[in-house]
């Protein structure tokens, strides 16, 4: 799925003192004509020493403390934080992190062993969507590690003969495209979602550690371009994109992509948070409830765009602007990381009916006089290319979609 540049499939996947003198009034005593014109002024000492002059000074520096508080309010500790003790001190820390800038660099002054892309597994039909991002990521010459979390109980790490589904492609993973394997224990909880119950396992990306940052990504999803770049960004213990379709009604981290500097004190802080979570608290309400105020923003274009977009109507959150005008082609090829969310519209490995198909696929629309039909095209291809895909690295029998 390279960027497209044409007009046909092939090539449609494709910004602000003056001081007034001291009347000598004040001091209360006739001086005579004949007194020196320089006994008339006052001294340094006695213009420090006027009220007017102290008054100015006082009301001068509350003005700029006043000027300066309200400049800076974001960055001023709230009553939380000056009462969280330790766990708020290492939260803080986050606040000083930079703008999220990608410096210039060159490949080979690049240790790129320090990176890692992480994928968490959880079941057999996740284990090969992880197993769809590591070849993509491996047919992209991605220069990051690969490091899969899958349930222990899967497979040995070091097998050489895989007797099951699972174990072929988790060795497919490993000798193929180069994936290191970490068996782990799936962070599963009691009752909530299903869809969701075991996605705390995604935090564990938090432990590794052995990296000095790892970038995790969703595998309902397909990656567009290699995001080697990330992990390049200015030090900040997370990063992460806005879910731009809440946004601004709600100001919330998409944990969709997470760019993570792994530790033991956040790790125990992420294992804290998800021991005192409630019912409806996932890795979503996880990770805002710890970084919402103090994670380094990603920009969700090129970062996090989801299917969806291409059937809505309003794209301003998408482009950050009513003046730009949506082009689909355009966005799919400057986009990097494309999430599968079209609900009803079931994730990609999920069998649709051609009715359902039909009903909420992207209308064909009006262009200069002609039917654009781009966006319609590039939504069709996205779930036809996962299928295809799937087939070809899983090798899982194709199911009719159309």
């Amino acid at each position: 799925m390279a960027p497209l540049w044409g007009s046909s499939w092939s090539s449609t996947w494709g910004s602000l003192s003056g001081y007034s003198p001291v009347q000598n009034g004040e001091q209360g005593a006739t001086t005579s004509s004949t007194t020196d014109s320089s006994h008339l002024k006052p001294s340094v000492g006695q213009i420090l020493m006027s009220k007017r002059v102290r008054y100015t000074a006082i009301s001068v520096t509350v003005i700029g403390l006043f000027f300066l508080a309200f400049r800076n309010y974001d960055r001023l500790p709230s009553i939380e934080s000056l009462r969280g003790g330790s766990a708020a001190s290492a939260a803080g820390s986050n606040s000083n992190c930079l703008p999220a800038v990608v410096p210039s660099f060159e490949d080979a002054q690049v240790n790129w062993s320090r990176y890692a892309y992480t994928q968490y597994v959880t079941n057999a039909a996740y284990l090969c969507n992880s197993v769809m991002i590591f070849e993509t990521l491996f047919r992209l010459k991605s220069k990051a590690d690969r490091v899969m979390m899958y349930p222990e109980k899967m497979m040995d790490p070091a097998e050489t003969n895989p007797g099951s589904e699972e174990a072929r492609l988790l060795v497919k993973a490993r000798d193929e495209y180069k994936v290191k394997l970490v068996p782990v224990g799936v962070q599963r909880r009691a009752g909530g979602d299903a869809t969701w119950a075991e996605s705390f396992t995604k935090l564990l990306a938090f432990n590794q550690t052995q990296y000095d940052r790892v970038l995790n990504v969703d595998s309902d999803a397909t990656i567009l371009q290699s995001m080697d770049e990330l992990f390049l960004m200015p030090p900040c213990p997370v990063a992460m994109p806005r879910a731009y379709w809440l946004f601004p009604d709600n100001k919330i981290l998409s944990s969709q992509l997470m760019l993570v500097q792994p530790s033991a004190v956040e790790f125990e802080r992420i294992t804290q948070k998800m021991e005192s979570a409630g019912r409806n608290d996932y890795d979503m309400e996880i990770v805002n409830q710890l970084y919402a105020d103090s994670a380094m923003i990603l920009p969700h274009r090129p970062y996090d765009l989801l299917t969806g977009e291409f059937r809505g109507d309003n794209h301003q959150n998408y482009l950050g602007t009513d003046r730009e005008e949506w082009d689909p082609v355009a966005i799919f090829n400057e986009a990097k990381f494309l999430h599968f969310s079209d609900w009803p519209v079931p994730k990609p490995w999920i069998s649709m009916s051609e009715s359902l198909r039909q009903d909420k696929q992207p209308k064909c629309v009006d262009k200069n006089g002609q039917e654009d039909c781009s966006a319609r095209d590039l939504w069709n291809g996205f779930y036809t290319d996962f299928s295809q895909r799937r087939s070809d690295v899983c090798n899982t029998r194709k199911k009719a979609r159309r």
